[in-house]
């Protein structure tokens, strides 16, 4: 009978575990941990409290001249507590088949990107990375379904909040309206 009673209270152990567990379910983008283009660790919460726009980036797409745009862009904000991260990915026309210093040497030089940039990663498909999961699961269609990344140069804005606050197709510039009034709104929110 006593083992009986002590198999009993094991079983409502485990199920009281299990029914209160706390969810680990990430509700940030900036929860992550990624490398740098360097191969360096980065925590992405160091940006909580800043807006930040990620961008899905390649060297050999007919978009890649919105590394111009981009940079104009995080210059512009940077001092208001904006930050634009780079995230180079190969996954649309080969369009980014270089390593990272060869990714980091083309920015710099033909681009002179000042802006963070993360290691080459997968944005779409079954080895894409958490962050971008996160991001596109944040961003559902008009219909509720999950759209993933189309194409380079997609844009995701991320609010004071940590929350996604809006995403831009590839072909928006980085100077268009809609994007700059989008980050102005949120750097206009207070950080919490």
């Amino acid at each position: 009978m006593k083992v009986l009673y002590v198999a009993a209270v094991a079983a409502l152990a485990v199920f009281t575990a299990t029914c209160f567990a706390e969810d680990k379910k990430v509700t940030s983008p900036l929860e992550y941990k990624m490398k740098d283009i360097d191969g360096k660790d980065v925590d992405l919460s160091k940006y909580k409290g800043k807006v930040v726009l990620f961008v899905n980036v390649a060297s050999e797409c007919g978009l890649t001249k919105q590394y111009t745009g981009l940079q104009d862009l995080y210059e512009k904000y940077e001092k208001e507590g904006f930050v634009l991260i780079g995230v180079p990915a190969n996954e649309f026309g080969g369009q980014e088949p270089g390593t990272d210093a060869e990714i980091k040497k083309f920015c710099n030089t033909k681009y002179k990107v000042t802006f963070p940039m993360l290691s080459k990663v997968v944005v779409k498909g079954k080895e894409q990375v958490p962050l971008y999961k996160t991001l596109v699961e944040a961003t559902p269609d008009k219909d509720g379904k999950v759209k993933q990344v189309g194409w380079n140069f997609e844009k995701f804005l991320i609010g004071r909040d940590g929350k996604v606050a809006a995403r831009f197709a590839p072909n928006v510039e980085p100077s268009a309206a809609e994007l700059t009034k989008a980050i102005k709104a949120e750097l206009e929110k207070k950080a919490k």
